[in-house]
């Protein structure tokens, strides 16, 4: 069973890896961010997603972590 698990998690790793190599090469245009007045560098719209898509996968869990800190504080009992 832990070989068939291992295989069906490199299968699954090689498709996404794939996919991500695939949208990476069809994406290939250049555009320049507008934010509050910055203006941001000419770069693929590729970087560009996948660049939010991992900040996303970090603040996810900072965010997470935070609130959770703050919430058991305020249950902690005063003694």
């Amino acid at each position: 069973m832990s070989n068939l698990k291992r295989l069906l998690f490199g299968i699954f790793s090689l498709l996404l890896v794939l996919a991500v190599l695939v949208f990476v090469l069809e994406n290939q245009q250049s555009v320049s961010l507008l934010f509050l007045g910055w203006s941001g560098p000419q770069l693929p719209v590729s970087v560009v997603t996948v660049g939010a898509l991992l900040i996303g996968m970090v603040m996810g869990p900072l965010i997470s972590v935070f609130v959770s800190r703050a919430a058991r504080v305020r249950r902690k009992p005063v003694i």
